[in-house]
């Protein structure tokens, strides 16, 4: 018998589980409507300025915002940022949004990967309630004594002795204390001790005021026999009340002092510290801050090197720099009286004076000491004007540092100083005191300089190693330490640690860090819209970062990705890609729907998704042009002296997993070596020992993703510098010359030529009190930026603002009868920018887009063959087809003689290189060795490269 039960039918997916987005028009987004599941996992993709951002942050992610900022009365909202309405008809479905974006990295120097997380602040509380305090003078632990237990202590060490109970009142402090003596004279007390010298408490009784004073109260003087115990205890009490928890006692016939306290105290020396807080852990706070370096780690210090670059000069011709030549001037004047009196020659070469010599020019002393102390600034200039000389290193120091000096006076100084690690806590942040804590035998900093990986190690079991009482008051703080770092591990990030400063993180390890701290948040019902969460990750981690982003969708959130790496993409339940082409040629849904039903669309994205398309790889690799550049002994961070040759004339691609060593070899080691030696600048290298081959290098040029400029006035134009020579076109109009109008006149900038009410902005802000500023076009000139009689100055018909609003492609036809212009506009043309206009502002252009730019800009200049270009990541925020334009730029670049190195994940640009270098086998402490230099096929079959394991796919 047939089954005749029905199937149920699918139910259907209701309003309230899409957001529906109807005619967003935002920067190039053509009206579209779109309709977008929620609680899965969303993935836009597209070709770099096809409109992803502007739908995805600039109207899905600004309108949540909008209606939060909504919520809040009129007048609460008129003391918030101005939040701008994005230009959409309507959207419906929209819970509370979260944006996890690449700008997120904080730049303050006090900012780490801990503090970021708050895992530091966790680790702060376990030391402050577990940890166990030892002498930094003995290295024993330290003990607490209760008044019985003192008692006790001074009847098993003291017994049959004569003794002293002294109160601490004043240590170490200026003052005459006249107030304090008669205050404790009025309290019954007879005896004090000032200095070490007991005297009677008499009426008037002061000291020194401008003298150092330690002074204790007399309590009780006694012989420690078995029938005082009970005066003993009461003598201890009162002690411990005048002399807040400390006493000392004095053992009559030897002068020995002891010193008791009710807090943590080594009973050898007698040092002491406070009862521990959160606070004195935190480099952030000055309970806990090095007090040298004040919790940064490092201390400027004066490079005797920058003071005597060049020792075969004498004084008067200028060896010492911050002197300058022989001329009448004080500080001059000084050095002459100076060296007179110890018969130093001026006129000798510095490099033949004798090193006491010298050392009294730099330090004022024969010996080359320099206190760590920076004088007084009227105290020091007083000095000098009485005839001493303190030195030259002394003198930038207290310029440095004193209160007085300018900010171009501390910029000028500055050149004679270096970052180093600070003597006194030896880049650890924190006083002396916070590092004799201990938990399981390390303190704070030694844990947050692990690995992330070998962290969590020593917290899985760490129950074992401590005690039942220890275990009770720190099992949910231990609890929330290994879920915050287990989070951090789920998304690639073993290699890091606590300390990193959050400064040096790339942009894709930053948003990595707050979706991890997302996902240990467990909110629910949020819209998390997430800017290429792949940046910086190797393949291998890349399945690790997805299950982060499904486990985010699984607890009941919608995670919309902006991203073009393969394995998201198809790990998508719902894909949009969003084309044809960028720019005007942009901005509409290509396709929509599960990647399997995308595949079958035919699209740009489709077609390199399914291999219909792909990047090919060259027949040869070059040869290059047989010279090298070899670094020696490379020791920064986790490299472990590192010997590598970059051959010359050719694509070189730096590879290997996230936290292998690559930033530190290139942008922290090399970068610096070739800027230095190329520009003569200063940016001190990470540790290296020797480096052959710079006189074949004449340029270096780093090449990053920062934007082209911040603001509205900003523009490809300006920026790549042709704008200029399009204003002396138009100057040297017949017209322009009869009106006497030079090129400035033609410029946005300048006051003229410009609309005089917008000033050259081409936009007005209306201000709306408590509602969002709107902007609109300048009335005056309706968004032309310049005034009537500037645009009534044509060439071939167009004004100023007309060229500024043609494309690139536009431009390139209207320009090719000028040589000089055509070849630098036709050179953003070349690099897939045909689109944009000339005039477009800087903050409406993508990461990729600005890198492009930034590559014309250097394409369009004429090189000499001999420059040395660096890439980090280039194909950050790109499509494949404009991978594929990248690679033509850059073999361009290569074809001409030059060298271009690149720090790459993708496999697109590391199947096409000429030469890899490989570094690994994993990040951080497992990493910092080369695996491999050589061409990509010689790597495919190299075995302990996780690259190559995905390279031999690529290859086959």
């Amino acid at each position: 018998m047939a089954n005749t039960k029905k199937k149920k039918p699918a139910e259907p997916v209701t309003e309230e589980e899409r957001i529906e987005v109807f005619g967003a028009r935002e920067h190039n987004l053509k009206n579209i409507d779109i309709s977008i599941p929620k609680n899965k996992l969303v993935v836009f993709t597209g070709l770099s300025g096809s409109g992803k951002s502007s739908l995805a942050f600039d109207t899905i992610y600004n309108e949540g915002q909008r209606r939060y900022m909504e919520s809040f009365s009129a007048y609460a909202r008129q003391f918030m940022g101005d939040m701008e309405r994005p230009d959409v008809d309507k959207i419906t479905g929209l819970s509370p949004v979260i944006s996890i974006e690449q700008k997120t990295t904080n730049k303050n120097p006090r900012s780490t990967v801990g503090t970021v997380t708050e895992v530091y602040d966790f680790l702060r509380l376990l030391f402050a309630r577990i940890g166990e305090a030892y002498s930094y003078n003995t290295g024993k632990k330290m003990v607490k004594f209760s008044e019985e237990e003192i008692v006790e202590n001074i009847y098993t060490r003291f017994k049959n002795k004569k003794i002293t109970l002294l109160a601490p009142l004043i240590r170490g402090r200026k003052g005459h204390y006249r107030e304090l003596f008669e205050e404790t004279r009025k309290k019954g007390f007879l005896k004090v001790r000032i200095d070490g010298e007991i005297v009677d408490l008499t009426p008037r009784l002061q000291v020194d005021r401008y003298k150092i004073h330690d002074i204790e109260v007399v309590i009780d003087r006694m012989q420690v026999t078995d029938d005082m115990r009970v005066r003993i205890s009461q003598s201890v009490q009162q002690t411990l009340k005048m002399g807040k928890e400390l006493m000392f006692l004095l053992v009559n016939d030897t002068d020995k002092l002891v010193q008791y306290s009710r807090q943590l105290m080594c009973e050898d020396t007698g040092i002491s510290y406070e009862e521990p807080s959160p606070n004195a852990f935190s480099f952030n706070s000055p309970y806990g801050a090095c007090p040298v370096c004040k919790g940064l780690g490092n201390v400027y210090s004066v490079s005797i090197d920058a003071i005597l670059p060049d020792r075969s000069l004498s004084v008067k011709e200028g060896g010492i720099v911050p002197l300058g030549e022989q001329r009448d001037a004080f500080v001059f004047r000084n050095v002459e009286t100076i060296a007179k009196k110890h018969k130093i020659r001026l006129d000798k070469p510095i490099s033949e004076l004798p090193e006491s010599a010298l050392n009294i020019l730099l330090y004022g002393n024969a010996e080359g000491s320099v206190s760590e102390d920076v004088p007084d600034m009227d105290e020091a200039a007083g000095n000098a004007y009485e005839g001493e000389f303190e030195g030259i290193v002394p003198m930038l120091k207290r310029w440095f540092a004193g209160s007085n000096s300018s900010e171009s006076l501390r910029e000028w100084v500055e050149q004679f100083m270096e970052l180093k690690k600070c003597p006194s806590c030896e880049g650890n942040r924190l006083k002396k005191e916070s590092l004799w804590f201990k938990v399981d035998e390390l303190n704070i900093s030694e844990l947050s300089n692990m690995n992330l990986d070998k962290l969590l190690q020593r917290f899985t079991g760490i129950e074992k190693r401590l005690s039942s009482k220890q275990n009770t008051i720190a099992k949910d703080i231990l609890k929330e330490i290994r879920e915050r770092v287990g989070f951090l591990l789920d998304v690639g990030l073993a290699y890091l640690s606590l300390n990193r400063p959050s400064r040096t993180l790339s942009g894709g390890e930053s948003q990595r860090i707050r979706l991890a701290t997302q996902i240990g948040s467990q909110l629910q019902g949020i819209t998390y819209i997430l800017d290429e969460p792949s940046i910086g990750l190797h393949q291998r981690d890349n399945h690790q970062l997805i299950t982060a982003l499904q486990n985010l969708r699984n607890i009941g959130n919608s995670v919309l990705v902006v991203e073009h790496d393969k394995d998201i993409m198809m790990a998508a339940d719902h894909l949009v890609d969003i084309g044809p082409r960028a720019g005007i040629h942009g901005g509409r849904v290509v396709a929509a729907g599960t990647p399997a039903e995308v595949l079958k669309s035919h699209s740009e994205t489709a077609q390199y998704l399914n291999g219909e398309k792909k990047i090919a790889v060259p027949a040869e690799r070059r040869k290059g042009n047989g010279k090298t550049l070899e670094l020696k002994g490379a020791n920064g961070n986790n490299l472990r002296n590192v010997n590598v040759k970059f051959p010359l004339g050719k694509l070189i691609v730096v590879s290997g997993v996230s936290g292998s060593g690559k930033s530190t070899l290139i942008n922290e080691t090399l970068f610096p070596v070739l800027y230095r030696h190329a520009y003569n600048s200063r940016i001190t290298p990470m540790e290296y020992k020797s480096v052959k081959g710079l006189e074949h290098i004449d340029k270096v040029i780093e090449i990053d993703q920062s934007p082209i400029g911040r603001t509205p006035r900003s523009n490809p134009a300006t920026y790549c510098g042709f704008f200029t020579e399009i204003r002396t076109l138009f100057a040297a109009v017949p017209e322009a010359k009869i009106r006497g109008y030079n090129a400035g006149r033609f410029s946005f900038n300048v006051k003229g030529g410009r609309c005089d009410m917008c000033e050259g902005g081409g936009m007005r802000v209306i201000e709306m009190n408590f509602l969002p500023d709107v902007y609109v076009h300048c009335e005056k000139c309706n968004g032309k930026r310049y005034n009537r009689e500037t645009l009534e100055i044509r060439y071939k018909g167009k004004s100023i603002s007309d060229v500024l609003n043609m494309t690139v492609d536009e431009a390139c036809e209207f320009f090719q009868p000028v040589p000089f212009l055509f070849r630098k506009i036709k050179v953003l043309q070349d690099v897939g920018l045909g689109y944009i206009t000339l005039g477009q502002s800087a903050v409406t252009l993508s990461g990729g887009e600005a890198q492009r730019v930034k590559l014309a800009t250097e394409l369009g200049k004429k090189d000499t063959g001999k420059t040395f270009y660096i890439l980090d990541e280039p194909t950050t925020g790109l499509h494949f087809q404009d991978i594929q334009h990248l690679l033509d730029v850059l073999n361009k670049l290569v074809d001409r003689g030059n060298t271009v190195l690149v720090i790459e994940h993708n496999l697109d640009v590391i199947k096409v290189a000429d030469h890899i270098i490989d570094l690994g086998p994993e990040g951080g402490d497992g990493g910092g060795r080369i695996l491999f230099e050589g061409t990509p096929e010689e790597m495919a079959d190299n075995k302990e490269s996780h690259t190559a394991r995905f390279l031999k796919l690529e290859l086959e």
